[in-house]
């Protein structure tokens, strides 16, 4: 599979626009070239300069942490920068389609939105895995990419990894893999894959696990071609300076964050224990994530309580498949003791 051959035609012909900093390589001590304030800021530090536009101090450092060279790592503004980019590069508005897994994570229907691209929607099956024979009967020729996210949002499971590589190997498009909550998982990254499969994207995050949700940073690994394509069609200063090096300084502190995971994995597994003591709890769905989907008898009722008590849940009962759920991201020992006494408060009243 040629990657090239899957982007847009009007992609193939654009010419990325150059920034000064990419044109410069070398070291100097005067930048006349970039039109930039060169008094400073005002600020204690100053940030008048332009960031590097290809982020290579923080894509080296996930590169050793991750195992994979820089060269196949993208970073974007979130997420879903990536993905708005990988709609907008290979689908032609009112042309091409993607398909989506629901219920699943939103913003692939709305940045298909945004770009005028069509939505084709598969149901996961009643266990939320792959209906790879209904997959394949919604695959037509123009559709470029699926969309799969493990472990998937809202359910909380990881996507048996077997059916992803089925789909791969028999889907002549992008097959992307939306990984925010691998951290959480027991089951692999797919990531080990991408020198298998020229067409696999996969997607990871700093806002879950890392605790960078405030600074906005995603990453898409894939193929040399396919890289070069999303840095061809990125706002060029698409991640600040500031964001870079917090972003490196974060990266040091691996162990903290792998006892935050440990502990957030064990805090899951105790929640959903307490939670399904509780009467009016219908199911705690099994999660791979660092939040439980829970069916209640009544979720808007336990919803509006626990609004009343100070505790924010997420109500998803108006999504497919998850009739009368809430959404329950996992907290601190002392948050989840307080959410858990709140409801066996509504159960005793």
């Amino acid at each position: 599979m040629d990657i090239q051959d899957l982007q847009r035609d009007n992609i193939k012909q654009l010419k990325p626009y150059s920034t000064a900093r990419a044109e410069f390589k070398g070291n100097a001590e005067i930048f006349l070239d970039a039109n930039e304030n060169p008094y400073g800021s005002p600020l204690p530090q100053a940030h008048n300069r332009y960031p590097d536009p290809i982020q290579a101090a923080l894509k080296e450092r996930i590169a050793q942490i991750k195992g994979i060279p820089p060269k196949h790592i993208f970073i974007g503004n979130g997420s879903d920068e990536a993905i708005d980019l990988i709609i907008r590069a290979f689908c032609e508005p009112k042309q091409d389609n993607i398909i989506i897994m629901t219920p699943t994570y939103g913003m692939y229907e709305v940045s298909a939105q945004l770009n005028n691209v069509e939505i084709k929607r598969v149901s996961l099956t009643p266990d939320f895995q792959l209906d790879l024979n209904n997959i394949a009967e919604t695959i037509n020729s123009n559709t470029k990419v699926v969309f799969i996210c493990s472990p998937n949002n809202p359910t909380g499971n990881s996507i048996k990894k077997l059916d992803i590589e089925t789909l791969l190997n028999n889907f002549q498009g992008l097959v992307v893999v939306d990984e925010a909550y691998i951290n959480y998982s027991k089951q692999y990254s797919i990531i080990n894959e991408l020198t298998e499969y020229p067409n696999l994207v996969v997607l990871q995050t700093f806002s879950k696990a890392w605790g960078l949700a405030g600074l906005r940073i995603g990453m898409a690994f894939g193929s040399l071609p396919l890289i070069e394509i999303l840095n061809k069609v990125k706002p060029p200063y698409n991640l600040s300076e500031v964001t870079q090096k917090l972003a490196v300084e974060a990266l040091d502190n691996l162990p903290l964050i792998n006892s935050w995971i440990k502990e957030t994995v064990a805090e899951r597994e105790l929640l959903k224990d307490n939670l399904i003591k509780l009467d009016f709890v219908v199911n705690v769905y099994p999660s791979d994530a660092n939040f439980l989907l829970v069916k209640f008898n009544d979720a808007n009722a336990v919803y509006n309580y626990l609004l009343e008590n100070g505790i924010i849940v997420r109500n998803r009962s108006s999504i497919e498949m998850c009739e009368n759920t809430l959404r329950i991201s996992i907290g601190t020992p002392q948050e989840n003791e307080k959410l858990i006494a709140c409801l066996t408060r509504y159960n005793v009243a």
